[in-house]
């Protein structure tokens, strides 16, 4: 755990959020937690303040990323490792995820629309409300029969 008292945590993460995408990589490295790289490319927005808290807190507890609620809407994130990721309540708009490891991954609530999850694994993920509209599931690796049926009348798209 960083040695921060509790009422800085926001602050540290508002100044984690407003540095450029190496220095932010810089401080991931000193944390040990590189590996997830592609918070060097999320916005500086409540969101994503919230979620930075949570990883600055407990950076030793971080096997899994915990994303409830962040905003990674527009990003790039192929290949992306998010195995046991929380991303309940996430915006995920319009990201491209293609390739990416999602397994076990809980989406509930989450916005998916628009995004591009063509490769990706999604064995045992959870779909409970989330926003599937044009979202792009290739041919849906890991997906069970029911899920797919779901995601189809929720208007994703998969290929045939």
């Amino acid at each position: 755990m960083l040695n921060i008292p509790t009422q800085d945590l926001r602050y540290t993460a508002i100044q984690f959020l407003e540095q450029s995408p190496p220095q932010r990589l810089q401080l991931l490295k000193q944390l040990g937690i590189a590996r997830y790289e592609f918070l060097t490319k999320i916005q500086l927005n409540e969101a994503n303040i919230i979620c930075m808290m949570r990883f600055f807190k407990y950076p030793s507890q971080l096997k899994f990323p915990n994303l409830i609620g962040a905003d990674l809407s527009g990003l790039i994130l192929d290949g992306v490792n998010f195995i046991r990721g929380n991303l309940s309540e996430a915006n995920l708009q319009g990201s491209s995820l293609v390739n990416a490891d999602l397994l076990f991954v809980n989406f509930t609530k989450a916005n998916l629309r628009n995004a591009d999850l063509r490769g990706a694994t999604l064995n045992e993920t959870i779909w409970l409300e989330t926003l599937v509209d044009n979202c792009q599931l290739g041919v849906g690796i890991g997906l069970n029969h029911l899920q797919r049926q779901d995601l189809e009348l929720r208007k994703a798209i998969f290929n045939s």
